[in-house]
């Protein structure tokens, strides 16, 4: 399976749109999906926003669960791989990243301190 480097500056902004869950290998047992080094994959909701554009959701998997990321917060994405896939007559893109993290939020008093200092 070949990896597509994707460039999130292109992408707008993003945000979690699903908080980080463990990825499930297989849903009759409820096994988690582990790496190679034993570490639990998570999936992450994020939203998609090109400019002019309509929002988009994307799945993405990262190993190990990605600290301080909340719905509706913006979000970071490092790394961010796409990966054709192929089942039968089912097909699709998988996404992987190497992190996610939060945007640090500016609070609504310093930006407004901030645009009055200017």
């Amino acid at each position: 399976m070949q990896s597509i480097p994707v460039d999130t500056t292109r992408l707008g902004v993003l945000r979690c749109a699903v908080a980080p869950e463990p990825k499930i290998a297989d849903f009759e047992s409820k096994e988690v999906k582990k790496d190679r080094d034993g570490n639990t994959i998570y999936t992450v909701g994020v939203t998609v926003r090109q400019e002019g554009r309509r929002v988009s959701v994307i799945e993405i998997s990262i190993t190990g669960e990605p600290k301080g990321v909340e719905e509706g917060h913006e979000v970071r994405v490092t790394g961010l791989e796409a990966f054709a896939w192929a089942m039968g007559d089912r097909h699709g893109i998988s996404f992987r990243a190497a992190a996610i993290t939060p945007v640090p939020t500016v609070p609504a008093g310093a930006a407004q301190r901030k645009a009055g200092d200017a």
